[in-house]
């Protein structure tokens, strides 16, 4: 066990020098390996493990939902998942924010990366926010709380790698992932409601769309309803009726999704030769670093299982006589405060290979957990001093300053924090839909 610890605080260190987190995992990985085996077999197990990520099948959904999200960024989609709902927000006191928190949670759902929801959105939402006079703190608050939706409602990215990391079904932690995801979204927009009764020159009312405009906006978001029906009904089972029969494994389901993507932004007239070309780079440089990352947690979880950390743990609580809702409040502590300085992946995969082993031992279901990781990690997302959501949003808008944008999420993660609440009290509200399946 103490081998381990050492490896985990050289781990942190290495990273707080600015060492990608992909090469501290592995270097501490293989030189704690070669500690408790031997140099060689150190070597052996670095090199399987890079053929054997290379060649698995089950990884090929990574690049085919990355594919997927930058097809659907080509799109356009973006900008009319806005307009539809600004048509039926926008006239409401702070309804440009809510508009703009579930435009992100539609373009989330086809999309699966928090980064790029938080990036396209706030090219499409805050010029219009800045248009009828919103604060600065509400309008950037809103865009880089609902890009955290990105990584929860399905397709997630996060929740495939940490299905990975944890042989849990991909399929059941996105069914699982979408009413949190709802919850969410909801939730977000009591904030801006508080946010607004607080000071409601932060966020004035809009026009009010009529209906034949809010029934026209909704005809031209039928591609996104479309495509998110084909993957998640498809993984549901819901489309196995006749004359169909469509059911689709998470792998059928990214690629399904990924050439639906592709004849949207086709159909559409927005993809060139030279669009499609830049996507595939980009989907190929994208995976490339997480399957990089991933290398590198599975070298680092080979080392501590070898160590004897997650049986020193169970160990550990087992002579304390902690319950088990006590070391679950231990571990949501140590995750929120590790997101005060980790990014979200390198956080889960930091994490997730010691926690498991100990959260399945005492009985808790592994994808109400895959949830409840994925909601503390877009807590880190919108949570000072690191905050990446607040640091892309910055790097987009530029004028605001950062201090403006962490002052205006604050109503935003206390309500994570509410929800993360009620996630832990009821988890049902995770698995309800799975037990359905």
């Amino acid at each position: 066990m103490t081998e381990s610890l050492i490896g985990f605080a050289a781990v942190l260190i290495l990273v707080l020098l600015r060492m990608p987190i992909a090469f501290a995992m592995g270097l501490v990985g293989m030189i704690g390996y070669a500690y408790e085996t031997s140099y060689r077999g150190a070597i052996s197990i670095v090199a399987r493990l890079i053929i054997d990520t290379s060649q698995d099948y089950g990884l090929s959904v990574v690049p085919l939902f990355i594919l997927m999200g930058l097809f659907v960024n080509k799109g356009g989609i973006s900008r009319e998942l806005y307009q539809v709902s600004n048509a039926f927000l926008g006239h409401l006191r702070g309804g440009l924010a809510m508009a703009t928190i579930v435009a992100c949670g539609g373009f989330a759902a086809i999309c699966g990366s928090s980064l790029a929801t938080a990036a396209t959105m706030s090219k499409v939402a805050m010029p219009e926010m800045r248009k009828f006079g919103y604060a600065d703190g509400l309008s950037t608050a809103s865009i880089a709380a609902g890009g955290t939706l990105g990584i929860l409602i399905p397709p997630s990215v996060i929740l495939v790698i940490y299905g990975l990391l944890t042989e849990t079904s991909i399929g059941q932690l996105f069914i699982a992932g979408i009413v949190p995801g709802i919850m969410g979204i909801l939730f977000y927009m009591v904030a801006v409601r508080i946010s607004v009764a607080r000071n409601p020159e932060s966020g004035p009312a809009g026009p009010r769309a009529s209906w034949p405009e809010r029934l026209s906006a909704l005809r031209d978001v039928w591609s996104v309803l479309l495509l998110f029906g084909l993957v998640i009904g498809g993984l549901y089972g819901a489309l196995d009726f006749w004359p169909i029969h469509l059911t689709f494994s998470p792998t059928e389901a990214a690629g399904m999704g990924a050439m639906g993507a592709f004849l949207i932004a086709l159909f559409r007239g927005n993809l060139s030769f030279a669009d499609t070309r830049e996507v595939l780079k980009e989907t190929a440089g994208t995976t490339a670093s997480l399957f990089s990352v991933l290398i590198g947690a599975w070298i680092f979880s080979n080392f501590v299982n070898l160590a004897g950390l997650p049986e020193a743990l169970r160990n550990g609580v087992d002579s304390l006589g902690l319950a088990p809702w006590m070391v679950m409040g231990l571990i949501i502590l140590i995750y929120i405060a590790l997101g005060c300085v980790f990014e979200s992946l390198s956080m889960l995969l930091l994490t997730v290979p010691i926690f498991f082993p100990l959260v399945t031992s005492l009985g808790f279901n592994p994808v109400w957990f895959g949830i409840v990781v994925v909601v503390v990690t877009e807590i880190s997302l919108i949570t000072p001093p690191v905050g990446l959501n607040v640091f892309i949003l910055k790097g987009v808008v530029g004028d605001v300053s950062t201090a403006t944008i962490f002052k205006g999420v604050t109503p935003f993660w206390i309500m994570d924090i509410v929800r993360l609440a009620l996630l832990l009290l009821i988890p049902g509200i995770a698995l309800f839909l799975p037990s359905m399946m």
